[in-house]
C-alpha cells in the first residue's frame, strides 16, 4: 500500500508545471568587479543580461560591459557587447550607461559616448547613440551617427520604454545638472520621431544643503504598476572623494509627465528610497527587474568602502560593483527594507 502511495504521490507531482525556485540565500554583492550604472533585460533565451559603463576586464578595456544570469544571483561576463567603437567616437574612450531592449527580433543598445570632435573643441559634449544586434550579448553595431548630441555630460543615460498604455516608443535621458527628459523615437527607433520635442520630467533642486541628492538627477528607470508609471532616478555624486549618490522615484498617471515626486506627493524630506548603509557608500543608477514570482528588485552599484577602488592608482570610490535588492511596495511607493543596501543572506529572487 505504501509504495502504491508513493507511486502516485510522484505521478501526481509530474502532473504540476514548473515551480518557482532560485538559490534560497544570496548576500551583496552579486558580481563583485566594477561594473557600474548595470540595465538588466531578460531575454528570450532565458537569460537576464546586465550591460554597464566600460571598464576594465583582464586588463583590456571593453567598452560595454555585458553579463547574464539564470538567478539575478550567479553572474557571468559575455564580453564586450560594443567591440568596435563608432566611427564618430573611434578615439574617445567614454562610453556609458547603456540600455539594451528586445524589439522585433532585434536588440537596441542604447548609449552615450563622446564624440572625436570633442578632442579639439571644448564645447563639445557626449552624444546620445544607438547600436543594433541579433543576439543579447551583440556584438552590437553602432548605427553609424549620433542620436543628439550637447555641451557637457547633458545626453547621458539613455533608457528606452515602449508605453503600453499608447504605444508611443520613448527614450528617457539626462543629467549634467539639468532635468530628466523623454522624447519619443520614430519606428526605426534610431533615430526621434519628426516633430517631436523633449520633455522635462524631474528637476533639479538648487541649494547648497549637504543632504541633497537632488542637485543633479540621472539614472532614468519606468516601471508602470497599478496605473502608475514610476520613475526611478539617481542623484547627486556618483563616485569620487565626494561621493553621495542615491535611488529616488517620482510617479505619474502618464508615461510623459507630469510627474511628483515621493517628497511632494507625501510631505518627506526628500525622494530617496535607498542611500548609504554600512559599508556601502554611493548605492544608485538603477534598472528594475521582476522574478518569477512576481515581485520586483532593484539592480544597482555602489562602493564596497572595504575595497573602494581596483588598484592604488586609481581614485577613491571609483570601483562600483553590482548589488541587488529586493522592493516592497507600500501606500503606493516602491521602498527598500531599511532605505539602504542590504548585508548579510536573505532570500533570493525567484526563478524558474
Amino acid at each position: 500500500m505504501i509504495r502504491l502511495l508513493v507511486a502516485a504521490a510522484l505521478a501526481l507531482a509530474g502532473c504540476v508545471g514548473p515551480v518557482a525556485s532560485g538559490p534560497a540565500r544570496y548576500a551583496n554583492p552579486v558580481l563583485d568587479d566594477n561594473f557600474p550604472d548595470p540595465a538588466v533585460l531578460r531575454a528570450p533565451d532565458g537569460f537576464y543580461y546586465s550591460y554597464a559603463t566600460q571598464g576594465e576586464v583582464d586588463g583590456r578595456m571593453q567598452n560595454i560591459q555585458a553579463a547574464r544570469s539564470r538567478d539575478l544571483v550567479n553572474w557571468e561576463r559575455t564580453g564586450d557587447a560594443l567591440p568596435v567603437k563608432p566611427g564618430w567616437a573611434r578615439e574617445t574612450q567614454d562610453f556609458w550607461a547603456p540600455d539594451v531592449v528586445h524589439r522585433d527580433g532585434r536588440y537596441f543598445l542604447y548609449y552615450s559616448a563622446k564624440p572625436d570632435a570633442a578632442l579639439t573643441d571644448p564645447d563639445r559634449g557626449l552624444c546620445l547613440a544607438v547600436a543594433t544586434a541579433e543576439r543579447p550579448e551583440g556584438p552590437f553595431t553602432d548605427s553609424g551617427r549620433p542620436l543628439q548630441c550637447g555641451e557637457g555630460f547633458v545626453n547621458i543615460d539613455p533608457f528606452a520604454y515602449d508605453d503600453p498604455a499608447t504605444g508611443k516608443r520613448l527614450l528617457y535621458w539626462g543629467s549634467g545638472f539639468g532635468p530628466i527628459k523623454v522624447q519619443e523615437l520614430a519606428e526605426d527607433r534610431v533615430s526621434f520621431l519628426p516633430g517631436s520635442r523633449p520633455i522635462d520630467l524631474v528637476h533639479v533642486i538648487r541649494d547648497e544643503d549637504p543632504a541633497n541628492y537632488q542637485r543633479l538627477v540621472e539614472g532614468a528607470w519606468i516601471v508602470r504598476r497599478e496605473g502608475w508609471y514610476y520613475l526611478f532616478y539617481s542623484g547627486d555624486n556618483c563616485c569620487g572623494p565626494n561621493a553621495h549618490y542615491a535611488v529616488m522615484v517620482a510617479r505619474s498617471r502618464s508615461a510623459t509627465g507630469p510627474f511628483e515626486t515621493l517628497a511632494e506627493a507625501t510631505g518627506a524630506a526628500d525622494s530617496v528610497i535607498l542611500e548609504r548603509r554600512g559599508r556601502w557608500i554611493a548605492p544608485g543608477h538603477n534598472s528594475v527587474v521582476e522574478d518569477a514570482a512576481g515581485d520586483h528588485w532593484l539592480l544597482y552599484h555602489a562602493v564596497d568602502a572595504r575595497r573602494p577602488r581596483s588598484r592604488a592608482s586609481d581614485e577613491v570610490n571609483s570601483r562600483r560593483v553590482m548589488l541587488l535588492d529586493r522592493i516592497v511596495w507600500r501606500d503606493g511607493w516602491p521602498r527598500v527594507a531599511g532605505n539602504g543596501p542590504s548585508t548579510g543572506p536573505r532570500g533570493a529572487p525567484a526563478v524558474r
